[in-house]
């Protein structure tokens, strides 16, 4: 068995799928939208094969998100290196993003850094 994808709403979903084809590397479909409903939808492919898929529909409410909840915490990324970690934290926090912790190497030994991404949601970057 294999996680097929994981899915996530977005307020603005052309500035979400933005983010992920511009700092993660995706590749986004042309789109999906039920024009009865107002659901629209990208998946975004990592070149892993892993996909993404965000989605927006009308009437959503963006509640705030507690570090401390139940539920999905963040999206891990691989992206190949320390040195890649760093530089994409970098990256992402000179664009004014919020680096939440790290680049660190944590007690189970990841390499990583946490950061607030899109919409009070966090991605892990790691090795």
């Amino acid at each position: 068995m294999k996680i097929e994808h994981i899915a996530l709403y977005a307020m603005d979903l052309e500035a979400a799928r933005d983010l992920f084809l511009k700092y993660l590397g995706g590749h986004s479909n042309e789109g999906y939208h039920n024009k009865n409903t107002g659901f629209r939808s990208y998946f975004i492919r990592f070149d892993d094969g892993a996909r993404l898929e965000i989605m927006t529909k009308p009437e959503m409410i963006d509640a705030e998100k507690h570090w401390n909840r139940t539920g999905y915490a963040h999206i891990a990324f691989s992206v190949g290196s320390k040195e890649r970690v760093d530089e994409l934290t970098a990256q992402l926090k000179s664009a004014g993003f919020q680096v939440v912790s790290g680049p660190r190497t944590t007690g189970d030994g990841y390499y990583e850094s946490c950061i607030v991404f899109l919409e009070g949601n966090q991605i892990e970057l790691t090795v």
